[in-house]
């Protein structure tokens, strides 16, 4: 198996499941703001999106965080969304051959710092971080008073007994 295809047979895993958290969230609770420097709930979601689109920037050649789409008016919009870019990720990284995938492109390595990383490290990285914006936001779900389904295993609210 190639990393690419252990790459897609990860996000296959991971985006569906995104997205059963991001559905739970109960829509009239999106300016939900645990703590002054923490985002909005409909902002941390609105991340799942945007890290979509820093790796089809990545894939493109350069990444440029100032040239991310604004985010909707509503959660649910924000969820349309990613649900949407979700989709077209996915066959964008499809197409793109394996020899593309190990070019670099600049990303971060260090605060303040730009170094080279392979478009494919960018992608894991970005997945990875995508895994890490679900926990919160499950812990955003429970604060809410929603019901947090299963991720990886069972939940309170979705036991598997």
């Amino acid at each position: 198996m190639t990393e690419k295809e252990q790459f897609l047979g990860a996000l296959q895993k991971e985006l569906p499941t995104t997205l059963k958290v991001l559905k739970a969230y109960p829509a009239a609770k999106a300016d939900l703001k645990p703590h002054a420097k923490c985002k909005s709930a409909k902002e941390l979601a609105w991340i799942f999106v945007t890290e979509q689109k820093a790796s089809e920037q990545a894939l493109d050649g350069g990444i440029e965080f100032g040239k991310m789409p604004k985010a909707p008016a509503t959660l649910a919009d924000v969820i349309s969304s990613y649900e949407q870019s979700s989709k077209v990720f996915m066959e964008r990284v499809k197409k793109t051959p394996e020899a593309e995938l190990n070019k670099t492109v600049k990303f971060f390595v260090a605060p303040k710092q730009m170094g080279d990383l392979r478009k494919m490290d960018v992608l894991w990285y970005m997945l990875m971080d995508s895994v890490h914006h679900r926990g919160q936001f499950s812990v955003y779900l429970r604060m809410a008073d929603g019901k947090v389904p299963s991720i990886y295993g069972p939940s309170a609210d979705e036991p598997w007994s």
